[in-house]
């Protein structure tokens, strides 16, 4: 289904403008039925994003502004008493949708955090002894400010783990940040067309389970996993549950690019979104000025590239 995921991008190319590896990326995650974290300041378009995409998909879609006073019952939901019928009844809070926006997740408190991050990796919500599950297909956009900004409360590394990829949306060029300043993006938001649903999106993320990964190249993507745990480089490497992530983003790129196959090349262009908030460089890496990225591409530098038939 190459054609549909080519017309996903098209559309969410409607209103964001310059950044296509960033929704060349995203659906990736999407079909391989992972979280996104969009670290990034605010006002580059990170909710915008994420609402083209539950535009092109036709899901529902809920957004969450995050701020200290959210609690997990607002996202959970909880039960109280029906005054007509004296009996208890649940009260569905906004996490029980398709597609959910945590905006500014780093506002809220570590309780909160929790309840959310829970429920992206279980896909169900427990509430007073009663579990209710996610609807399917269900993930997770949030966004977060830089840990600094005023009001953050910084995401354990535990936590971190359950986003599939963490992106930066960054500043667009010059030229396209003539076109944002010429365009409305409440008008353009509009113009973004259902070119998939929830059944088709279903459909695709079976099939980038089918897609097929050589011998050799298992075995290098946990070669490039035990190279990112050289103490010379990160305090932190990448765990088992990220090696998975990078085989999963591995499939659903090379079904984006329509191959029913993984390449070596498609390790590569998911690595560093997939890895970036996972590893943590030591203090001799920090001392010298190394960026996580520099020593994520060292790492694909180190390994040698299998030959695939």
């Amino acid at each position: 289904m190459s054609g549909v995921t080519d017309q996903i991008t098209a559309e969410v190319r409607k209103v964001i403008h310059g950044k296509d590896r960033v929704i060349n990326l995203t659906l990736c995650a999407v079909l391989a039925g992972g979280h996104v974290l969009l670290e990034d300041i605010p006002g580059v378009g990170k909710t915008t994003l994420a609402v083209a995409f539950s535009r092109a998909l036709s899901l529902n879609y809920r957004r969450v502004q995050f701020t200290p006073d959210v609690m997990p019952g607002d996202l959970l939901g909880f039960n109280m008493i029906d005054k007509e019928s004296g009996e208890f009844r649940f009260v569905a809070g906004s996490i029980y949708t398709n597609l959910f926006l945590a905006d500014e997740i780093n506002r809220t408190s570590p309780k909160t955090q929790s309840a959310l991050l829970e429920v992206m990796e279980e896909r169900h919500a427990t509430v007073e002894g009663v579990t209710r599950m996610m609807p399917d297909p269900f993930f997770v956009i949030a966004t977060e400010n830089p840990f600094g900004s005023s009001g953050t409360q910084k995401l354990p590394e535990s936590q971190l783990d359950r986003f599939m990829i963490c992106l930066s949306m960054g500043y667009p060029d010059f030229e396209n940040a003539v076109s944002v300043l010429k365009g409305d993006s409440q008008t353009d938001l509009k113009n973004v067309m259902a070119v998939a649903d929830a059944q088709t999106l279903l459909q695709m993320q079976s099939q980038v389970k089918e897609v097929f990964v050589s011998e050799p190249l298992y075995s290098y993507i946990v070669e490039l996993t035990e190279l990112t745990r050289n103490p010379a480089y990160f305090a932190l490497g990448l765990s088992p549950r990220g090696s998975i992530a990078v085989l999963k983003m591995a499939k659903a790129h090379a079904y984006v690019q329509g191959r029913n196959y993984v390449m070596p090349e498609d390790i590569h262009d998911i690595w560093g979104a997939v890895c970036n908030h996972r590893v943590r460089l030591s203090g001799r890496a920090k001392a010298a000025g190394t960026s996580v990225y520099d020593a994520l591409n060292g790492v694909l530098g180190q390994a040698a590239v299998p030959r695939v038939n």
